[in-house]
């Protein structure tokens, strides 16, 4: 499988050693590919082994023609701007797995999210480009968990979110290659729920600053049962 892996920072580029050393095609796009492979930290990781040195580095639109399925891993305020310096002609009928958040920074840390609450990243980037098969995964979590969920110890859980259920499932067979069990990915249905998965940005970035480490992760608990949902905070 060719993968286009948009974004060069940390999570793009743990996403895409990764990919490389399962044994796909990768290239990371980046605006300005000149600049990109001149910087301090995208030389020392393409030394540092793990396959990162086969990774290819391309503009944005020609790292989305290159790939069959793309990977969001770009700045999420900066994210519809990027697809679009892709260009819709190379984004149609492609898979999107969208790991990014929309985080605002404008009032300093912790940012706040925007889109929120009757909106989220994922449904933007499917309104703006519904030739795209947009899936919502693996925003919940620090980028070295994404590709190696045994670095928490016990169950804990992906989420999914997304309207294609073939593109769910592709996305869902690389959760697996990632190493996450089937119990473990928890469809939350279409991709509205990217809301929810999105919303949790503000807890994990608390749960960061009490713990003082990355090396956490959400489980849920019952996830597989049945029986009448209950609203919290709503009466039964």
């Amino acid at each position: 499988m060719r993968y286009a892996v948009l974004g060069t920072g940390a999570v793009g580029r743990v996403i895409a050693a990764r990919l490389n050393s399962l044994g796909h095609e990768v290239v990371i796009g980046t605006r300005d590919p000149e600049a990109t492979a001149g910087r301090d930290e995208f030389v020392a990781w393409q030394a540092g082994g793990h396959g990162a040195a086969d990774v290819g580095l391309a503009g944005f639109a020609e790292a989305a023609r290159l790939g069959e399925t793309l990977v969001n891993a770009t700045a999420g305020q900066a994210s519809v701007a990027i697809l679009a310096e892709a260009g819709a002609a190379h984004l149609d009928g492609r898979i999107l797995i969208d790991i990014a958040n929309p985080l605002d920074f404008s009032r300093g840390f912790p940012p706040t999210l925007n889109p929120v609450n009757d909106d989220s990243l994922g449904e933007r980037i499917q309104r703006t480009f519904p030739g795209l098969r947009v899936v919502k995964t693996l925003n919940t979590m620090n980028c070295r968990i994404m590709v190696d969920p045994a670095r928490v110890p016990g169950e804990h859980t992906v989420f999914l979110s997304g309207e294609d259920p073939e593109a769910k499932a592709e996305v869902r067979a690389l959760l697996h290659s990632f190493g996450w069990p089937d119990a473990s990915v928890l469809d939350l249905g279409g991709i509205e729920t990217a809301r929810g998965a999105e919303m949790l940005l503000p807890v994990w970035l608390r749960l960061m600053g009490a713990l003082g480490h990355t090396d956490f992760n959400f489980h849920i608990q019952g996830a597989r049962r049945g029986g009448t949902r209950l609203v919290p905070g709503a009466d039964a």
